[in-house]
């Protein structure tokens, strides 16, 4: 598997939170060797659920001018 980010290579880890309170101390994802992204079923469904950043028109002509 490649990174998203970098294309570098991919592993499946198991990782381990001590201090996550729903009791689950475990879970399996994805980590790349080359930059260290993470990903994970949760990361992975949040990351597929995403709305596009709302963006003020205030904000989108201070953007344009400054092109």
């Amino acid at each position: 598997m490649d990174c998203p980010k970098c294309k570098g290579l991919m592993v499946y880890e198991r990782f381990y939170d001590y201090l996550d309170d729903t009791g689950q101390t475990s879970f399996s994802g994805w980590r790349c060797l080359t930059c260290g992204k993470i990903l994970d079923p949760l990361i992975d469904a949040h990351l597929k659920n995403r709305t596009p950043a709302m963006v003020s028109k205030a904000r989108r002509k201070a953007v344009l001018r400054s092109v």
